[in-house]
C-alpha cells in the first residue's frame, strides 16, 4: 500500500484560485489525485489549472460563489458527470474581515460567517451524498489558530473558524460509520496574499516572531503534508480532530529575550 498516494482519487479544493487553496491544490495533483479547484474568480482558476497540469497533474475548475446553495448543488452535479463524486474535500475558502468591535458591521459578520461556515457546511452536505454511497471519503476543513487563540479585530473570523471546528467533531461523528473521515487542519501564520498587511510591516512580523515556537511564520507548501497525510490512506483511522500547523503558537508561550 502506497501509504500517502492520492491516485485514482477526484478532490474538490475550494478558495484553490489563490494562497493555500492553490498550494494545496498542486501538492494533491502531484499526489495523484484528479483535483477540482474551486473559487469565484474563473481567470485565476484557469491559471492555476494550466500551472497543475504543466507540471503533469490532473485538474479542472469550477467558478462558483460557494455561499450559494443553488450553485453549489449544481457544481455537485456537474463533477458527479464528468468526473465522479469528489473522494476528498478540503474546505479552505475563507474570508477575513478585520474591525474592532465599536466599529464593525453586521455585514462584516455575515460575510465571514458566509463563507467561513455557511459554505463548509453546504459542501459537506453534498459531498457526503456520494462519500456515504460510496462508503468511502475524506473532509478536511481548514480552521485557523484564532479559532482556539483570542486575536483582536478579528472577530467575526474567530468564530467563523470555532464554528467549523464544531461542525466538523459533529459531521465526524455523524459520518464515521459511513467509512468518511471528517477532521479540521488549524494553520498558523502563513506568508500567503491574505497575510499581506503582516508580512509588509516589519514590526507587526516580528512581534509574531516572538509568539511562535519556530519563531517564524510558514511558507506556503509547509500546509502540503497535513493535507495529504489526512486525504491519503495514512490518515484512514484518525477522524474528529484538528491538527495545529502553526509552528507552535496555539498551546505554547515562547519567552525570549529578544536574541531569538
Amino acid at each position: 500500500m502506497k501509504l500517502f498516494s492520492l491516485e485514482g482519487k477526484v478532490a474538490l479544493v475550494t478558495g484553490a484560485s489563490r494562497g493555500l487553496g492553490r498550494v494545496i491544490a498542486g501538492s494533491m495533483a502531484e499526489a495523484g489525485a484528479h483535483v477540482i479547484l474551486a473559487a469565484r474568480d474563473k481567470q485565476k482558476l484557469e491559471e492555476a489549472v494550466q500551472a497543475i497540469r504543466t507540471a503533469g497533474g490532473k485538474a479542472d475548475c469550477e467558478a462558483v460563489d460557494l455561499a450559494d446553495e443553488k450553485a453549489v448543488v449544481e457544481t455537485f452535479a456537474r463533477i458527479r458527470d464528468q468526473h465522479g463524486s469528489p473522494h476528498i474535500l478540503v474546505n479552505n475558502a475563507a474570508a477575513m474581515p478585520r474591525a474592532p468591535l465599536l466599529e464593525s458591521t453586521l455585514e462584516q459578520w455575515d460575510q465571514a460567517h458566509s463563507v467561513n461556515t455557511r459554505s463548509v457546511y453546504l459542501l459537506c452536505r453534498e459531498a457526503a451524498r456520494g462519500m456515504i454511497e460510496r462508503k468511502e471519503g475524506r473532509i478536511i476543513n481548514i480552521s485557523s489558530y484564532v479559532a482556539t487563540v483570542g486575536r483582536d479585530n478579528l472577530l467575526a473570523y474567530s468564530a467563523s473558524k470555532a464554528g467549523v471546528e464544531g461542525l466538523t467533531r459533529s459531521l465526524a461523528c455523524e459520518l464515521g460509520a459511513h467509512g468518511i473521515t471528517v477532521n479540521a487542519i488549524s494553520p498558523g501564520l502563513f506568508l500567503t496574499e491574505m497575510a499581506t498587511a503582516i508580512k509588509d510591516n516589519p514590526v507587526v512580523l516580528d512581534k509574531y516572531r516572538q509568539l511562535i515556537a519556530l519563531a517564524r511564520p510558514a511558507e506556503p507548501h509547509e500546509i502540503c503534508g497535513s493535507v495529504i497525510f489526512l486525504a491519503s490512506s495514512a490518515g484512514s483511522y484518525i477522524t474528529g480532530n484538528t491538527l495545529h500547523v502553526d509552528g507552535g503558537v496555539d498551546n505554547v508561550m515562547p519567552v525570549r529575550d529578544g536574541k531569538s
